[in-house]
């Protein structure tokens, strides 16, 4: 009979922390697809801003589709001439991750 409590009170804990490390592991790839997101659409912007790539959008309507399709949402955009800045985020068990970046041509060019 102790043995059989032993058992059960060692597999309670192990299904505890897997369904933690689950839910870690989940929350890391959500702050990593929202950096990714945040990336193509300030990258999107930027190209847009720039003419490298020709759409009748505006740039910021573009970096919210991109975010979109990566499976975020736009939380915020802002252009200084061919410099892009984006912040998006994306939803986790209730949870957003937030991730920024920022893109254009390099400094002092």
């Amino acid at each position: 009979m102790a043995g059989s409590a032993l058992a059960a009170g060692i597999l309670a804990v192990a299904a505890a922390l897997s369904i933690g490390f689950a839910a870690v592991g989940g929350a890391a790839v959500t702050a990593q697809r929202a950096a990714g997101a945040a990336d193509a659409a300030a990258l999107a912007a930027a190209d847009a801003a720039s003419g490298a790539v020709a759409t009748g959008d505006d740039p910021c309507a573009l970096a919210a589709r991109v975010a979109a399709a990566a499976g975020a949402t736009l939380t915020g955009c802002a252009l200084e001439g061919f410099v892009a800045s984006v912040q998006v985020e994306a939803a986790y068990a209730g949870l957003a991750a937030v991730s920024r970046a920022r893109a254009g041509p390099p400094e002092g060019k």
